[in-house]
């Protein structure tokens, strides 16, 4: 009896330690913090991988600054309207940003209305037309991002256009163009296609399309504007009243006959335009300067690229080590195109001038990087250049123009 009792008592008071110790503990949840692995290993790994793949910094020769009485702001400037610099993002797609915005401006110039269109749609239906082009030459055209600005108007003639905040190519949270992966998969496509001969232009169209949906998304066949509902073909129209027949292609090159309308023979012009108005270069940047000075803006297009090219200071120069100014003409300037010292690199939109110390300056909208250089807050000249009318007389090809601006030299052409 006595050795049931014990049991029972020790049986009670394991009963309530363990009652005691049914404590309710919490669960929470908490991420990983970097281990030794992380800190120690891994990072020893990538510094010295770094040390070995490290390219050396790189100098580029440029002129000095300090030789040049450059504009220092852009306020210096007699500029018209436009709408401020934005950015491509990591896009090679300057025709578009630069041609979208010389036409905007020309919106505003002939009928007051401050918009802002689209860049994107114009874009989007550009790389239909390359799949077209592409089946039509089995693959034998250059496939890049690159193109004219007058593929903007080709491509508004066809398609239209529409404002931003109806198609901005941006994915929802997304506030920078980047379409490195859409090329990259557009490109493999089409290397698919002609590596294997499959030339079946609709499932090409098809896949062209599912891709660029994807990335950049499907544009409006349909907008609304004033209440009123609308094709992309009829806002361009009736509402921002542009006519893409208006505008001229403007070239200065010694490869092909002046007074003629001529192809501008670069890879961006991968659909072979022989539209260009090709004229001696005096007439060139008379046009080009009585354009500027009538209240008229540009597109332009040319080289990026050289020694008086200077992004810390927002300029553009040609320093006299490379040619005196005095020497600059038409056989100098088909010299470097020739040679491909100067090449069809950048489209730009020009939206004012200046008269300084007896020469013209430029004052040049652009959506690259370059303009950009040391960001915001430590640039108040963002997003533009100022170009000395040198360096538009030896480096700028080509720009875009109202017909108005050339009805003094468009009978020539007639001849």
């Amino acid at each position: 009896m006595k050795k049931t009792i014990l049991f029972l008592s020790i049986g009670l008071y394991s009963s309530a330690l363990f009652a005691q110790s049914l404590t309710k503990d919490k669960g929470t949840f908490k991420a990983s913090e970097p281990g030794y692995f992380q800190t120690t290993i891994i990072k020893g790994i990538q510094e010295f991988e770094a040390q070995k793949v490290a390219p050396k910094q790189k100098t580029s020769f440029k002129v000095d600054p300090t030789t040049f009485n450059i504009p220092k702001s852009k306020e210096e400037f007699k500029s018209y309207w436009h709408n401020e610099p934005v950015s491509q993002g990591n896009t090679n797609t300057c025709w578009s940003f630069s041609t979208t915005s010389y036409l905007e401006s020309e919106v505003f110039r002939t009928t007051g209305q401050q918009v802002r269109l689209s860049e994107i749609f114009t874009v989007y239906y550009e790389y239909l037309e390359r799949a077209e082009n592409w089946v039509k030459t089995r693959g034998n055209m250059v496939f890049g991002e690159g193109s004219e600005g007058n593929a903007v108007t080709k491509i508004w003639r066809k398609y239209g256009i529409v404002p931003l905040d109806a198609y901005t190519g941006l994915q929802p949270g997304q506030t920078i163009h980047n379409h490195a992966k859409m090329f990259e998969e557009l490109k493999n496509y089409a290397d698919f296609v002609k590596k294997n001969n499959i030339w079946d232009e609709a499932a090409i169209i098809t896949n062209f399309t599912s891709i660029m949906n994807y990335y950049i998304g499907e544009p409006p066949t349909k907008i609304t504007v004033n209440n009123k509902t609308m094709t992309p073909v009829e806002y361009m129209t009736n509402v921002l009243k542009i006519n893409p027949n208006n505008y001229c292609d403007v070239l200065s090159y010694m490869q092909k006959p002046y007074w003629k309308q001529v192809e501008y023979e670069v890879p961006d012009n991968w659909w072979h335009d022989a539209d260009y108005y090709n004229i001696p270069l005096d007439d060139f940047m008379n046009v080009f300067k009585k354009a500027i000075k009538a209240g008229y803006t540009l597109a332009i297009g040319g080289d990026v690229s050289e020694a008086g090219f200077l992004r810390e200071e927002n300029a553009a120069v040609i320093p006299s080590f490379d040619i005196p100014s005095a020497a600059i003409d038409e056989n100098a300037r088909q010299f470097r195109f020739s040679n491909e010292t100067t090449t069809d690199d950048h489209g730009m939109h020009v939206v004012g001038y200046l008269e300084k110390d007896g020469v013209t300056w430029f004052l040049v909208k652009d959506s690259g990087s370059g303009s950009r250089t040391g960001g915001k807050e430590n640039n108040k000249n963002f997003g533009y250049y100022f170009f000395h009318e040198d360096y538009v007389k030896l480096k700028m090809m080509d720009f875009m123009v109202h017909k108005d601006m050339m009805k003094e030299l468009l009978p020539k052409f007639a001849k």
